[in-house]
């Protein structure tokens, strides 16, 4: 009886931000509203990055890739809170739960490992510019790709390997807005210690190693850039080294509280607010910050609109 009791729960229901009726509509709006400019900002970047013959180098390359991953990171997560706001019926099944999980954990990590690969790039192009073409080849360009989507993967299998050991029977709420893995343990029948001991591992390492490239990185730029004594390259290096470092700290901070930060299982409400941040507002910020505010970027949608016109 205890062994069919544990498989009998293979559908959750999830709570989504907010059970105030009065609140439904104004989140709805906003959230599709932030969705929307999400897609049309970075599939536009694509769109630009492709078309541009002069935006073909390493650096536009990641930012292309880096839209991409947002765009694929807000998808998987937004498209199900926006239905679940007015759905009579939020269940999800567990295969589906599992898939959305693995989706999320591909993105969310192959993202991690572009931030730190493109501040590495800024690194070369701005302490050794001489021997930037020499060290960011095409095939480093894209093995540097390759090793940041397959880490992803790889990340992901493992943690939705070990989700196939849990059982669950106490409960089929997910206190969260998507699948995630913290929502699901909580809940599990079968002890996620060692669920946790993988996540603190893999997750945390992955963290840790990208915030100390681009920090690293990101400081050896700055102290460059003040040996130069212009005031000018000052201001621009600050502006646009103050607003990478500003987009990395909402990306990471969050994650870092959320699967390494010991949480009692009465946080949820705080879960899902850090939540937001590195699956909704920083792939609708990242455009913004790192591409639109480029002059090339900027004279290259405005040769298009000439174009057009």
């Amino acid at each position: 009886m205890e062994k069919r009791n544990t498989t009998l729960l293979i559908e959750f229901v999830l709570t989504g931000l907010t059970d105030r009726p009065e609140w439904k509509i104004s989140l709805f709006l906003v959230f599709l509203g932030i969705y929307l400019i999400t897609m049309m900002g970075n599939l536009g970047l694509i769109a630009l990055f492709w078309n541009d013959p002069h935006l073909h180098t390493p650096m536009y390359i990641f930012l292309g890739c880096l839209a991409f991953v947002d765009a694929w990171l807000s998808s998987t997560v937004t498209p199900k809170m926006l239905i679940n706001f007015f759905a009579s019926n939020k269940m999800m099944s567990l295969s589906e739960c599992i898939m959305q999980f693995f989706s999320f954990l591909i993105s969310a990590t192959t993202e991690c490992f572009l931030l730190a690969t493109m501040a590495y790039d800024r690194y070369v192009a701005i302490c050794n510019p001489l021997l930037y073409p020499v060290i960011m080849t095409n095939r480093l360009c894209i093995q540097l790709l390759v090793w940041s989507f397959v880490g992803g993967l790889i990340h992901a299998l493992i943690h939705n390997g070990f989700l196939f050991r849990l059982t669950f029977c106490k409960s089929n709420i997910i206190h969260h807005f998507y699948c995630d893995i913290i929502p699901l343990l909580k809940i599990s029948c079968t002890d996620p210690s060692i669920n946790y001991l993988m996540l603190f591992i893999f997750s945390g390492s992955i963290q840790v190693f990208t915030i100390l490239t681009v920090f690293v990185s990101y400081t050896s730029i700055l102290f460059t850039v003040l040996k130069k004594n212009s005031l000018k390259g000052i201001k621009k290096a600050f502006s646009t080294c103050g607003a990478h470092l500003f987009s990395v700290f909402l990306y990471f901070g969050p994650l870092l509280f959320m699967y390494l930060h010991p949480r009692s299982p009465q946080a949820d409400d705080q879960d899902m607010i850090e939540s937001l941040f590195y699956t909704i507002i920083i792939p609708f910020l990242n455009p913004f910050i790192y591409s639109l505010r480029n002059k090339k970027v900027i004279d290259s949608v405005a040769k298009m609109l000439k174009m057009k016109c």
